[in-house]
């Protein structure tokens, strides 16, 4: 197994700079929970301090964080950076679709559009408590919008712009949002206007708690505009008053609900509080990206998924970052997009998904190679666990053999990264998440809740105690929320997930529990087949499922994309096989290989392994709804294909 110690010129100027201080502090988190926390509780700014740091009973899913405090989360994220002297620094670049098109916003900027946005927002009848839904695409009012929800102690629920108006319609119906905030059309790609507007005014045709809609004028294509009920964004804020001071909310006070997908197809309502949300988000941006005072980061995630709004707005901000948001996709005009944009704006710390990696590596080297990376210092994944070709490549070509990778393990239910390699500490090795962060206490359990104890073990990954960030509930449905998370393994919080611990003690995830395929008897990980099928060197990227055979119970079909330029030969079905037998044994060999241009995948980059499972089992009449795909002409495609 390969490994990869961190760099002396990183380990010298690193937060935590060796693996006897992370244990350090790892061990005082750990036994000192209350002190640990309140420590870090000091890099926010609170309006009045708190009389308990924590309350929790995961058998009732009852939690609380810094019970009695009183704080802002965008006062925390712009104002108090102008209180102290800051507000000419850049806070926030983006880079548009086009790459003629970027602006910078100093947190002087910042301040005053969100003013305006907040009081436009209380001018439609917002107040606090009040839900907001915000469906937009990457452009600087969908941050400004979240950050003006949060100043007035409106919860805000975004909703991805992809989504089609059925899926804005339901989100919007759950949490009876008050207004909703979108723009005319959208541009991502070669996609030029996306009905953002005529998207809205489908889905609010059954929403009857909508009020208003406000719209931001992005490409200004024409669109219908109801007199009584919409109302343009940029005439908004010119009439609003230019000071809007922010509201005092308590520390458990919802901030923002953000939905998730659910096992019985009902997304569920995630829903995360105000304190401990930016406490979390701000010591886990600082630690393990390491950021100093400057640096540009760049986290490539959409603001419409959790990692957009712990990384992109109210983790970074909170440390008084200069964030990059970046509107536009990997590929367009080229495959070279994002490293012109590293080059352009010399980012330092780069955070993107392996799905985003796969793609690009599948391209060959010469992109990245056309263009300066120097200004890198750190890299990041997140979304899945990253295989070892891609994750050997980030290194390789993007990281010079020079950047420390972060591959960081958390979930929307989480609010907060979880496990994580810490850059300056962790011997890293490709594919695994490594050591918990500060204050998470993670377990490995069987099936039937005992314990695995000691390393070289695999199980179900669990938590035994609470960090800040946990959700507090699903939105509407506390049940659903205690069912979900803490009924399967009585006092522990249940993330879903497979897991090993290996001989070191580090953590490498498995994939999703029901991601499992038993064949002839044998639990078998999709993720530990699709990294073994990953080590061909043709192969770009693999996605197995099971689907029923006569004898075995199970087989296995894998669908696999492969390298740009390289061809499929009569042999290399024969040596996926072969390399899955050697790697990990017999029965775990695809008994059928489709070779594809491409997966079903959102547009967060999830394979939707649902429809590959019913193409893979025939049952092509009922592949669901497809509408929340990227390229939903990929389907198709595999339909036609099929083995």
């Amino acid at each position: 197994m390969k490994s990869f110690k961190p760099n002396k010129k990183i380990k010298d100027n690193a937060y935590v700079g060796s693996i006897e201080k992370y244990n350090e502090i790892y061990d005082y988190s750990i036994k000192n929970p209350e002190g640990f926390w309140a420590e870090q509780a000091e890099r926010i700014t609170w309006f009045k301090k708190w009389n308990k740091v924590w309350n929790w009973d995961f058998d009732k899913a009852d939690i609380s964080w810094y019970e009695g405090a009183e704080l802002n989360a965008c006062y925390n994220c712009v104002d108090r950076h102008v209180d102290n002297g800051y507000g000419n620094e850049i806070a926030l670049i983006w880079e548009g679709n086009d790459s003629s098109e970027s602006k910078k916003l100093s947190y002087n900027n910042l301040l005053t559009e969100v003013q305006l946005a907040a009081n436009s927002l209380k001018s439609l009848g917002v107040e606090k408590g009040d839900r907001v839904c915000i469906y937009m695409q990457m452009i600087p009012e969908l941050t400004i919008a979240l950050l003006a929800c949060a100043r007035i102690g409106a919860v805000h629920s975004v909703v991805f712009g992809a989504f089609s108006p059925d899926s804005l319609e339901s989100r919007i119906n759950d949490s009876e949002c008050k207004v909703l905030v979108t723009q005319d059309t959208g541009v991502r790609g070669t996609k030029n206007d996306i009905p953002m507007k005529a998207n809205a005014d489908k889905a609010v045709k059954n929403t009857p708690s909508i009020e208003k809609i406000l719209v931001v004028k992005r490409t200004g294509s024409p669109v219908e505009m109801e007199p009584s009920r919409d109302v343009w964004w940029h005439e908004a804020i010119a009439s609003a008053d230019s000071t809007c001071e922010p509201e005092i909310m308590n520390a458990e006070d919802p901030l923002f609900i953000l939905y998730t997908s659910g096992s019985t197809g009902k997304p569920k309502g995630v829903m995360h509080t105000t304190g401990g949300y930016m406490v979390y988000t701000s010591t886990t941006h600082h630690y393990i990206f390491d950021y100093k005072p400057g640096e540009i980061y760049w986290c490539t995630a959409d603001i419409g998924w959790i990692t957009g709004h712990s990384y992109i707005v109210y983790g970074p901000m909170a440390n008084r970052a200069v964030t990059v948001m970046f509107e536009g996709v990997p590929n367009y005009p080229d495959y070279g997009r994002f490293w012109e944009i590293v080059e352009k704006h010399k980012v330092n710390i780069f955070y993107t998904a392996p799905t985003a990696l796969r793609a690009l590596m599948k391209e060959g080297d010469d992109w990245p190679k056309k263009y300066n990376l120097e200004s890198l210092r750190l890299l990041g994944t997140v979304g899945e666990p990253i295989k070892e070709p891609e994750w050997m490549w980030y290194h390789s070509i993007i990281g010079n053999q020079k950047c420390p990778i972060v591959d960081t393990w958390w979930q929307t239910e989480t609010g907060g990264i979880m496990i994580t390699p810490l850059p300056g500490v962790t011997e890293t090795k490709p594919g695994s998440a490594t050591r918990p962060f500060f204050g998470v206490l993670p377990e490995l359990v069987d099936d039937d809740g005992n314990v695995l104890e000691g390393n070289n073990v695999e199980g179900n990954l669990v938590m035994q105690r609470p960090w800040p960030s946990i959700m507090r509930t699903v939105y509407g449905d506390h049940k659903r929320f205690f069912d979900t998370y803490f009924s399967r393994f009585p006092g522990k919080y249940f993330s879903g997930d497979g897991c090993k611990r290996d001989e070191n003690g580090y953590y490498w995830i498995t994939g999703r529990v029901d991601d499992v395929i038993i064949v002839s008897g044998h639990n078998l990980g999709t993720a530990e087949i699709e990294g073994s099928i990953g080590g061909h060197p043709d192969v770009a990227e693999a996605a197995v499922v099971g689907y029923p055979h006569d004898i075995k119970g199970n087989s296995i079909y894998a669908f696999v994309t492969l390298r740009t330029g390289r061809e499929i030969t009569e042999n290399t079905r024969t040596e996926i096989a072969k390399i899955v037998r050697a790697d990990i044994g017999p029965h775990a060999t695809p008994e059928k290989i489709q070779f594809t241009e491409g997966l079903p995948k959102t547009r967060s980059g999830k394979i939707m392994r649902r429809i590959l499972r019913n193409i893979a089992s025939d049952n092509i009449d009922d592949l669901g709804d497809i509408s929340t795909l990227a390229d939903p002409s990929v389907v198709e495609s595999l339909v036609n294909n099929r083995i």
